[in-house]
């Protein structure tokens, strides 16, 4: 009859063996989480990207696997050079909105809210993340359109030509807010707009209330204190924000394609050469470019000390 003795045995020698190399059992335990990352998540990416290094035939529309720079010289073009700078800049637009939205709210909840006020803004800034990414755009697509919440207040309160006039759009035949880039703004500093608030507020809280009292025993102005400690202090908050609601921005292809206009941007361009279009290579060179510049972004945030805020 056995005892089972043998078996704890080995149990023991196996934990005391675990204890004694501590890597060991860190090795383990991070082995198939990393097996996942790296065969799963960045094998599929390396060999999305790789693709951009081969070129498709113009006359049998096949992939040509010759390894050739042409591809990656397609972007250069002017049609593909507008979809970036496109791109590029609809992302700064929202991150500096986003900031100017952000900031106001971050501070208050920072350094005034008490009480029962702080958890109930934290609530409010959290509450849209729990709804769902697609009932929020068409949501958005709706108030915008041109029958919408938004253009009928304007003709009730009679400012359909001063909220044109602040839009940049024609006062009647104009295209409507779902078909703008003014509306494709709005939606993206909605979505990204809580991840801006939060990295903010949380760098706001550190900010040491004993140098704005100094400075204030010295004389300065709140404006003074704003400009002179505030704001760069906060600066590794904004840019903790910016990572994100740039990013987010800049890869996103599903609130362009539902509202926006007919021009493409990036991660549109990508979705439609690689599946529409069948040019992978091309799809593929789109892709590098929110890398490279996410990469040069990450890099400048690290030295601001961004990354302590998230």
């Amino acid at each position: 009859m056995s005892t089972g003795i043998p078996h704890v045995a080995r149990s023991t020698r196996l934990s005391d063996l675990l204890v004694l190399r501590p890597r060991l059992l860190i090795l383990l335990l991070l082995l198939p989480p990393l097996l996942w990352l790296g065969i799963i998540y960045l094998g599929s990416l390396l060999l999305l990207l790789a693709q951009a290094f081969f070129a498709l035939d113009d006359f049998s529309g096949v992939v040509v696997y010759d390894p050739t720079l042409a591809t990656l010289a397609q972007l250069f073009q002017p049609a593909n050079l507008d979809i970036l700078w496109r791109t590029v800049l609809i992302a700064l637009v929202v991150t500096c909105l986003s900031v100017t939205l952000a900031f106001p709210l971050a501070y208050y909840a920072a350094r005034h809210a008490r009480g029962w006020k702080r958890p109930c803004l934290y609530l409010a800034v959290m509450m849209p993340l729990w709804s769902s990414y697609l009932v929020k755009v068409y949501a958005w697509k709706l108030l915008l359109s041109r029958e919408g919440a938004i253009g009928w207040m304007a003709e009730a309160l009679h400012a359909t030509p001063l909220l044109s006039a602040w839009l940049a759009l024609p006062v009647l035949g104009g295209p409507s807010l779902s078909t703008s880039y003014t509306g494709m703004v709005l939606v993206f500093t909605y979505l990204w707009l809580p991840f801006m608030i939060l990295p903010l507020q949380t760098v706001l809280e550190r900010l040491p209330q004993s140098l704005l009292q100094a400075a204030s025993d010295l004389g300065a102005t709140p404006w003074r204190r704003f400009v002179d400690i505030v704001l760069p202090l906060s600066l590794p908050g904004v840019v903790a924000g910016a990572i994100f609601t740039f990013s987010l921005t800049l890869g996103d292809y599903i609130v362009p394609q539902i509202v926006g206009t007919s021009a493409l941007v990036l991660g549109q361009a990508v979705y439609t050469l690689q599946g529409t279009a069948g040019n992978l290579p091309l799809a593929a060179a789109f892709a590098i470019v929110p890398i490279l510049i996410m990469i040069v972004f990450l890099a400048v945030a690290k030295r601001t000390g961004a990354f302590d805020a998230l």
